[in-house]
This record gives structure tokens, C-alpha cells and sequence, in this order.
């Protein structure tokens, strides 16, 4: 009997190493690094190229659903299954959430995890190591993929394989940790060692089963975690309670390392997992000076440098090695040897509480975004767009007025108990406590300029009362 083949997307991840475009609220698998699509893109659409693939399960933490299903629908996906993680509880229990719902209805297919932020470029490759995986997985293997070493590389695990025949999977006999420099040249030397991609095949029954052997108390909260899941829009919200009781770990540590049915499946597929700028600089299109460059960037006499501007232009002159990443609201200048320091430099923005470790200047809602343009002592000024037939919650604010003056299309007003329509030009004023909502009741895009004034403009002094996006 052939089984079905559904993959399993991991949309959770922070990748801090890639601030300042990357931040918590905005991961970098929402990014738009090497190309038109974003990397989550790129995942869910190479899988249309693989044979026998079922519709995809994606494990989203629930502050990106939205962002999430909106770059799914950009690209016409409309058969994904979006589970909502309530809390980050690492990888081995949001796999186990998906294996558990897959198999819910009583079959048991083979599922394919797969990061959302990886690049693939060969994609026949691809497809041919996901068929010999999937082969070994109907045994009732669990299948990694090892991608060929091209260099003796510090920043990732390694897989020691077995002997196996051409074209099947090699058992694993060892997985270890990030070498150092010498102890990589050896690995690389020996031709038994692979990178750890972070990639799996296996029949759902297979990693519940080898799950409940070594780690019971994650199976069964996420047996019950999905078991009172209720539907929200688009989106399967597990429960928050019983997941949050499910151990926080990886599954490299909490199986793949203990199973003895560990299999490797060896790939070359022009495959990176974009960790690092350094990274991105590797896999990016680059000029004649090996110049890595995207946005308006103007360049002379560089070498090997990467600059990603966003808002404004961006020169250089006589750079060698070096990593120039512009945002509206920081910048980040490192020399690319030290690209994985990044993480340390957030670290610092988090313990001297900077906002800008977590959100950038403009922020993604359900409805739309706002753009922070300005803000002083008791004010704040917000570009606010909102898209057609969207609406924001009903609020109040305990500290805060706020001033709305329409730039482009039409708004619809609840201000206290008056509702009504404001167009082009035309403004209107929310006194402190009164109870108001906004809407775009047209067909293009609303812009306007909020202002705000008062003692204390944080985003938590904000009471809804609706909202039809189930935000609390």
C-alpha cells in the first residue's frame, strides 16, 4: 500500500542571527532575502514539484498566523492546514502535534518536517533523496537528510553514516555537536560525516511510537493539546494549558539521538540553512567583485561584501568582507567573519530593553499595518493602512487620544455611540475612554495619519471589547 506523503512546515523560528531584518515578531522565514518570494514561500511552493505530496501542516506560533496565512494566500495556497503553537515549545513536540492530528482521523502517513526558512536550490535532487527517504520511512525508518560538507564548517551538527548500497539510506551511528575548526577538517577528511539539516522522514505512528518510549509526558500532552484543539477562522488552535505542561525540547535529543532506527540519507541540493548574513551572502546572486547587493545600493571599489538597504540609498567605498543590513530604524555594520555574533548583539538590544530586538518600525495586524513615523514626549504619530473590507477591534483607551485625518480612501467611524463615514481629507477626534473602532468599508486600500497624545502610548493601553480576528 502506498502511503500518503503530507509535509509538516516548522513556521516558528526567530532567527536573531539575521536582526535587523529578522526580529522576534517578524522571523526571518517572512523575509524576502534571496528573491521575490519569501523563504516560507519558497519552502511551500518547491513542494509542488515533489511526487505524491499531500496537502502541506504548518506549525505556526500563533503571534504570526496571520502573516503566515497571508504570504500563503499571495502565492495560492489554499489547502494548508495551520496549527497554532499557544507557547514555543521546541521542535519535538510541534512535530508531535502534527503526527497526532495526522493521524487522528486513522491513517498513517508518512510525514516530511521541514523548516520554513531553508533554501534549496537543486530541486531534482531534492525530489530524488525525498524518494529514497520516503522508501526507508515505509520500513518504519526515521530519515534525516545529511547534506555533503563543502567545507569544514563550525556552525552546524554533523551525522556520522554507516555503509549502505547506492541509492539507499545509510544507518546513523552518531550525531555530534558543533565542532571546533580541527575537529570539522577531520570530519570533512574522513567522508563518514554529513551536516545535520534539520530535516525528517517517517510514518507518524513511528515518531509517536518512538516519542512515547523516550520522552511519555510530551506524547500525552500533545495528545491532549490536540484533542481540545478548537477550529479559529483558518487556523487549528491547540490548547494553551496542555501543550504549555509538554516538556521544551529538540528532536535531535529527544529521539533521533536514542532511536536505533536513525537513517541518514545523503544530499547535494545547493541546500543552506540562511543562519547567518554570511550565509545569505553565499547563496545570494553576486557582481563582478563578488558584491552581494539588494535595494538601492551604490558600491565602489568593494569586495565580498553584502548590502541590503530598505528605505534610503546606500553607498560604500573600500570594503572588503564586510555586511551592510539598513532598516528604518537601525543598522548593522559587521565584518562577515563575525556573523555569528549577530545573536550576541541582540542579546544586548533584549537586556537593555530596546524595542527594536522584537518590532520594527512597522508592524503587520490582521486588518493591515502601522508605521511608527514619529513620536516625542506625550505623542506618537502612525501611518495606519488598512485593507478593504478590514476592520479593527472595538477599543478603548485608558491614557491615550488619538487624532485620525484620512489620506486615501474612505474610513468608517464608531466613535462613542455615533457611527459614520470620513473621506479623503477629512479628520475626526477619540477623547480618552471613549469606546471607537475603525473600518474600511471600500474597495482600495485606507491610509491615514493617527496621531496620539497623552501620558503613557504603549501598545498594551489597549482594551478590546470585539474583535473578529479572536484577539484577547
Amino acid at each position: 500500500m502506498k502511503l500518503p506523503l503530507i509535509p509538516v512546515i516548522l513556521c516558528g523560528g526567530s532567527g536573531t542571527r539575521l536582526w535587523p531584518l529578522s526580529r522576534e515578531t517578524y522571523p526571518k522565514q517572512f523575509l524576502r532575502l534571496l528573491g521575490e518570494e519569501t523563504l516560507l514561500q519558497q519552502t511551500m511552493l518547491r513542494l509542488r514539484e515533489i511526487d505524491g505530496m499531500g496537502p502541506p501542516l504548518m506549525v505556526c506560533n500563533e503571534s504570526s498566523r496571520f502573516v503566515a496565512a497571508e504570504q500563503l494566500r499571495e502565492i495560492g495556497i489554499d489547502n494548508a492546514q495551520i496549527l497554532l503553537e499557544p507557547v514555543r515549545r521546541n521542535t519535538a513536540p510541534a512535530i508531535a502535534v502534527a503526527a497526532v492530528h495526522a493521524t487522528a482521523n486513522g491513517e498513517d502517513p508518512i510525514l516530511m518536517v521541514l523548516p520554513s526558512d531553508h533554501v534549496i536550490k537543486d530541486h531534482a535532487a531534492f525530489n530524488n533523496a525525498i524518494q529514497i527517504a520516503k522508501d526507508s520511512a515505509a520500513k518504519g525508518n526515521l530519515v534525516t537528510f545529511g547534506i555533503t560538507p563543502l567545507g569544514p564548517e563550525t556552525g552546524y551538527g554533523y551525522i556520522r553514516a554507516g555503509a549502505a548500497a547506492p541509492g539507499q539510506a545509510q544507518p546513523v551511528l552518531q550525531f555530534v555537536e558543533k565542532p571546533d575548526r580541527a575537529t570539522a577538517e577531520q570530519y570533512l577528511a574522513s567522508g563518514n560525516y554529513y551536516w545535520n539539516s534539520g530535516m525528517f522522514v517517517f510514518r507518524a505512528s513511528r515518531y509517536l511510537e518512538e516519542l512515547t518510549r523516550y520522552q511519555p509526558d510530551m506524547v500525552a500532552a500533545c495528545r491532549e493539546a490536540v484533542a481540545l484543539a478548537q477550529k479559529d477562522f483558518d487556523f487549528i488552535r491547540i490548547d494553551g494549558p496542555a501543550y504549555a505542561a509538554s516538556p521544551d525540547n529538540a528532536i535531535d535529543y529527544a529521539v533521533m539521538e536514542r532511536t536505533e532506527s536513525a537513517c541518514v540519507v545523503a544530499m547535494e541540493a545547493g541546500w543552506s540553512d540562511i543562519g547567518t548574513w554570511a550565509s545569505v551572502w553565499e547563496a545570494a546572486d553576486k557582481d563582478t567583485d563578488n558584491n552581494a547587493t539588494q535595494g538601492d545600493v551604490m558600491l565602489q571599489d568593494c569586495e565580498d561584501c553584502l548590502v541590503h538597504g530598505t528605505t534610503r540609498l546606500i553607498t560604500a567605498v573600500g570594503l572588503r568582507n564586510t555586511v551592510i543590513v539598513e532598516t528604518s530604524d537601525a543598522l548593522l555594520i559587521m565584518d562577515t567573519e563575525r556573523a555569528q555574533d549577530t545573536k550576541k548583539l541582540v542579546a544586548q538590544l533584549i537586556k537593555t530593553k530596546r524595542s527594536e530586538a522584537s518590532l520594527h518600525r512597522e508592524v503587520s495586524r490582521p486588518w493591515g499595518s502601522y508605521d511608527s513615523i514619529g513620536s516625542g514626549k506625550r505623542f506618537q504619530v502612525k501611518r495606519i493602512t488598512v485593507k478593504p473590507g478590514a476592520k479593527l477591534s472595538l477599543q478603548m483607551h485608558h491614557h491615550r487620544a488619538e487624532h485620525w485625518v484620512v489620506v486615501k480612501g474612505t474610513a468608517k467611524i464608531t466613535n462613542g455611540d455615533q457611527d459614520y463615514l470620513l473621506t479623503e481629507n477629512q479628520s475626526t477626534f477619540i477623547p480618552v475612554g471613549v469606546v471607537h473602532s475603525l473600518e474600511n468599508p471600500g474597495k482600495i486600500p485606507l491610509e491615514l495619519i493617527e496621531i496620539q497624545s497623552g501620558a503613557y502610548l504603549g501598545e498594551d493601553d489597549i482594551v478590546r471589547l470585539q474583535d473578529r480576528y479572536g484577539r484577547t
